[in-house]
């Protein structure tokens, strides 16, 4: 089989919100994925939350990521402090965003400043020894600003329907790889309740793809872990763990 041939099954999964405040709970969320047989994770990684980079803030969380990198996953620079101050605006972004959080960083950010910001972060993970794979806008909500940034800087980035690419010489944007993202909602007691049932429903008709997204909060939710628990008991048996980076190769 060729080297870039893709699994005939496999399963991509997301850790978001990877900083310092939660360093703690994505590294065990990092070794439950291991014991259920999920070798290969794309890390999210938010390069100053609150301004603070996370080199300065955490070197250990450094230097568990770079561990991680050498070990196979993946990481992807998750916006710049990841939230944006100030009042929600409307548009179809802020409407995909879950209740009762504040509108992705980049909505509502003029050209320069969304370069700046996406720069920004790209400097402070270099700077802590980390060069991100690709990139996630925090709660998938894109602008057009935002893609013109992406595509001169980063060979992919995620959205919630699939991953984007661009070509190399080019920088265009080659199209999209539709993969879905299966995640656990926490915002709201609906949310809470219909999720478990959800991305169990999701796993049986993904096809031939698994994308799961795992947020730190998830462990605060037993109902959740069980659903999780379900999913990669059976996809253990059907899938071959793989980053988003490997799963570009399934569009090659």
């Amino acid at each position: 089989m060729p080297p870039s041939a893709p699994p005939r099954r496999a399963i991509a999964v997301a850790v978001h919100d990877v900083e310092p405040a939660t360093f703690e709970r994505c590294a065990l969320i990092r070794d439950w994925l291991s014991d259920h047989g999920v070798d290969r994770v794309t890390l999210l990684v938010i390069p100053a939350r609150d301004l603070h980079p996370l080199g300065e803030r955490s070197p250990e969380m450094a230097s568990w990521l770079a561990e991680r990198r050498r070990a196979g996953d993946s990481i992807a620079q998750h916006g710049f402090h990841h939230e944006r101050a100030g009042q929600r605006g409307f548009s179809p972004q802020t409407m995909l965003s879950p209740p009762g959080r504040r509108a992705g960083e980049f909505v509502g950010l003029g050209a320069d400043e969304t370069l700046r910001a996406v720069n920004a972060g790209w400097r402070v993970l270099k700077l802590a020894g980390i060069e991100p794979d690709g990139f996630v806008a925090p709660a998938y909500a894109y602008t057009p600003a935002l893609h013109g940034v992406l595509a001169r800087r980063f060979r992919w980035w995620a959205g919630l329907l699939g991953l984007h690419t661009r070509a190399d010489d080019a920088g265009e944007d080659r199209g999209r790889l539709l993969a879905p993202a299966w995640g656990l909602g926490t915002s709201g007691p609906m949310q809470r309740a219909l999720s478990p049932a959800l991305i169990r429903a999701g796993s049986l008709v993904c096809g031939r793809t698994l994308r799961i997204d795992l947020h730190p909060a998830d462990l605060q939710h037993p109902r959740h872990m069980i659903a999780l628990e379900w999913v990669l008991s059976r996809a253990g048996h059907q899938r071959e763990a793989i980053t988003y980076d490997e799963l570009l190769a399934t569009a090659g």
